[in-house]
């Protein structure tokens, strides 16, 4: 007699183990202990990787063989949340965060816990939400973003960051911030939000489908990870003081209330300027022109 075996559900954990200055390959055994003590009704297949583009191939290959109900659960930092939201959008993969590194702006906005036993956790209760994200596309080639697209003043913090060899975690983007004001000047920028054209000179651009970055700075505190929508942050052509007295304030978000700062929404947002670079999820992503379009409903997700 023949028949068919019913296929299990597969959860698939990628680890960068140098996330968060080695913490996350020294803590990943009690994380596979406790999903192989707390769900019962999957395979689990653990992996770590060494490098990026070792990382980038995992996901990828996981996320595109998965079936509705398998996870990819990815375990690192922005870096590799942004990996493991590029290879399970548009798929039938589930992905989870299990954030290890220094900023997780990305979990933080999409409702994952932040701590890595919190999400842990989750992902052994398996709730899930589906939310947006943004495509970024550019002469680099085209990406899936899920918290900020950034340009200017903070796409200049945000790469200086990247490369500053003291860690101090989510202090270091507010430390190179004030660094970087020093020789600041506003940027010339050619915009076109939904079809129409605009030019004006700005501190920076921020598109935002989850509103944090830099390690927890509420760009566009309202934001709404399902409304169909990009949240668009302007700030205008300020004094180097005035921008140095708002800085503090974009931890809370209250910085909106200023008279340089504009705010709108958006389906598409087609970004142009001088001197410009966009950064996205904490990530380099190259020239302008960029266009950034919302994608809506492209990921599920585990949340607490």
């Amino acid at each position: 007699m023949s028949g068919t075996v019913a296929r299990r559900r597969l959860i698939t954990v990628v680890c960068n183990r140098q996330s968060g200055g080695g913490r996350a390959g020294r803590v990943l055994p009690k994380v596979v202990a406790r999903l192989h003590e707390g769900i019962t009704d999957a395979e689990l297949h653990v992996v770590a990787s060494s490098t990026y583009e070792e990382a980038r191939d995992l996901t990828r290959a996981a996320a595109l063989t998965a079936q509705p109900g398998d996870v990819v659960a990815v375990m690192g930092g922005d870096g590799m949340a942004h990996l493991g939201l590029n290879a399970c959008a548009r798929t039938d993969a589930t992905l989870a965060v299990i954030p290890a590194g220094t900023g997780n702006d990305f979990a933080r906005g999409a409702g994952i816990p932040g701590s890595i036993r919190e999400a842990v956790e989750a992902l052994v209760r398996g709730r899930t939400r589906v939310i947006d994200l943004s495509h970024l596309t550019n002469a680099e080639g085209e990406r899936y973003i899920g918290a900020v697209v950034s340009s200017g003043y903070d796409a200049r913090v945000n790469r200086a960051t990247n490369d500053i060899r003291l860690r101090l975690g989510a202090l270091s983007y507010g430390y190179i911030a004030l660094r970087e004001l020093a020789a600041f000047s506003p940027l010339s920028y050619r915009v076109t939000i939904d079809g129409e054209p605009r030019e004006f000179e700005a501190m920076l651009v921020a598109v935002a489908n989850l509103g944090l970055f830099g390690g927890g700075m509420r760009v566009a505190p309202d934001f709404d990870a399902e409304d169909g929508l990009l949240d668009v942050t302007i700030i205008h052509a300020a004094s180097r003081a005035k921008l140095l007295r708002l800085l503090p304030t974009m931890y809370s978000g209250k910085f909106v209330t200023d008279p340089v700062v504009e705010r709108l929404r958006a389906r598409r947002v087609e970004v142009d300027g001088d001197g410009l670079f966009v950064m996205g999820d904490g990530e380099e992503m190259g020239s302008v022109p960029a266009t950034v379009e919302i994608a809506p409903g492209a990921l599920r997700v585990i949340v607490a």
